[in-house]
């Protein structure tokens, strides 16, 4: 883990340039260019606020202000999943080469997708000022969330972007996980609305289910962070994200003991 993360540092330099080419290649023939940048995550806000802040009867109040600072996150950590998937097995024309260090491909696309975010940020505050809700001395939490979720958003992609070079299949799995996920994480709804389950033979309280989503499902943990700091103006609940911490080591490690050992076989299977 530590030498995959020294050696993105040494490469740090193809790193940002790759991300950038990306960047710049992503809207190159398009006329808005790389004001898409912020039309697609708001065009996103706008459907899903028109569709489930009427449909919903128990919508949060300033319902769009509530739907973009959980959109946004997942905007980041899907595309950089969906993305760092294929990272390695569609650049076939960088592992052939010599020494072309294969980490930098999975980590490059969270980097672009990263840069993406944080462009976005400031339409939250835009979308805030419009609901009059004015930023909080919470933002500090900012840098401390965006790290922890860049890197456990980066253990998942190695991991995943490894093993799918040996399975293909891996990536059409992935892409309807994570449109379930998509349901099943507190984008649309609030994890604290949830009710408690008292049938087939489970008894748990809403706070004993909500804390349950929250520390099972480490996406949960960080989306109701984010909306901690843009929305309801409080500092995060701390145990969730030390969990989600001690996830994120553990997966790193996983993943980069995977991406090293099957490393010397990529450019044979691409």
């Amino acid at each position: 883990m530590v030498r995959n993360l020294q050696e993105l540092y040494q490469y740090r330099a193809l790193l940002w340039a790759l991300s950038l080419r990306e960047l710049k290649a992503r809207y190159r023939a398009s006329v808005l260019g790389f004001l898409w940048t912020f039309l697609n995550p708001t065009l996103s806000m706008a459907v899903y606020a028109l569709v489930f802040g009427v449909l919903m009867e128990n919508a949060p109040a300033r319902y769009p202000f509530y739907l973009f600072s959980g959109l946004l996150p997942w905007i980041f950590f899907s595309t950089s999943v969906l993305g760092g998937t294929t990272s390695v097995s569609d650049r076939k024309d960088l592992l052939t080469k010599v020494r072309f260090p294969a980490q930098v491909l999975p980590a490059y696309v969270v980097l672009t997708n990263l840069i993406n975010f944080v462009l976005s940020i400031p339409l939250l505050f835009v979308l805030g000022i419009a609901f009059q809700d004015t930023p909080s001395w919470h933002l500090i939490f900012v840098l401390p969330l965006l790290l922890l979720q860049t890197l456990f958003t980066l253990a998942i992609t190695y991991l995943l972007s490894a093993l799918n070079v040996a399975f293909r299949d891996l990536q059409h799995i992935i892409a309807n996980v994570m449109q379930l996920a998509f349901f099943l994480t507190p984008v649309l709804w609030d994890v604290r609305s949830v009710k408690g389950i008292d049938r087939f033979g489970i008894v748990m309280s809403a706070d004993e289910v909500q804390h349950t989503i929250v520390l099972v499902n480490p996406i949960a943990a960080l989306m109701t962070a984010w909306r901690d700091v843009f929305f309801a103006h409080q500092v995060p609940e701390l145990q969730p994200l030390l969990v989600v911490a001690a996830i994120t080591l553990i997966v790193l490690w996983l993943s980069s003991a995977v991406f090293e050992r099957r490393r010397e076989e990529f450019a044979e299977l691409v």
